[in-house]
């Protein structure tokens, strides 16, 4: 049994990623998905479903409204299940972890960057999203048309070392995808690949649970940022 935690942020979006995911592959199996709302889940109860034989091997994070520290346990989900570390004999391996929108915003936030307005809000419109073809971006064009529904944005400026752009708009240069430096199965992007008008959205999700069956090819899954 393959399964992925899905964190509902409050969000009518949060369906469409769940249709999705469920008619792909993780491994050789379509994965069974636990929808669960940011604030009817503790981050213990996840982490002893991740220990489990056939429990969590990822999370995907849902847009939502507000503000990364307005959704519930988002931000201590990354923060404490993300990362891979040693305590004592155990060793907690990390989680493979997909931020969409919001979820998206909450890693950039968890690991030291500022969340700020966007120069304008996009609600509904497509932007065409370029890329190095790394990670969750192999095999798709660059550019190609994503849809956006935001009016915040995880700030450049302000964006730490351990996180790399690995998706970004032409122009104004704002961040459309995320990659964690060292805990490489850590990525979010700032559009909506669950949205039909969004090109590959669905092979970009795909691209994410193949690397959650190979963690290996993590290795060279990061990319580069150049506008």
């Amino acid at each position: 049994m393959s399964r992925i935690l899905l964190i509902d942020n409050y969000d009518s979006f949060t369906y469409n990623i769940f249709q999705c995911l469920s008619v792909l592959k993780l491994g050789t199996f379509n994965p069974d998905i636990d929808v669960i709302r940011n604030d009817k889940i503790t981050v213990e109860e996840v982490r002893n479903k991740v220990k489990e034989k056939d429990g969590y091997k990822a999370i995907v994070i849902s847009p939502g409204p507000g503000r990364p520290s307005d959704a519930g346990i988002t931000m201590d989900l990354i923060r404490e299940l993300g990362p891979s570390y040693e305590q004592g004999e155990e060793f907690w391996p990390g989680v493979p972890i997909l931020g969409v929108c919001l979820g998206h915003q909450a890693i950039g936030e968890v690991f030291g960057g500022r969340v700020i307005l966007a120069p304008e809000p996009i609600h509904g419109r497509t932007s065409p999203i370029y890329h190095q073809g790394k990670g969750i971006f192999a095999g798709l064009p660059s550019p190609f048309e994503a849809t956006r529904y935001h009016s915040l944005v995880v700030e450049l400026e302000t964006l730490p070392e351990v996180l790399q752009p690995i998706a970004w708009t032409a122009g104004d240069g704002l961040i459309m995808g995320l990659q964690h430096q060292e805990y490489k199965w850590i990525q979010g992007v700032q559009f909506h690949p669950e949205s039909f008008l969004t090109k590959y959205g669905q092979q970009l999700l795909q691209n994410f649970l193949n690397l959650v069956s190979n963690p290996t090819d993590y290795e060279s899954a990061v990319g580069g940022w150049e506008v």
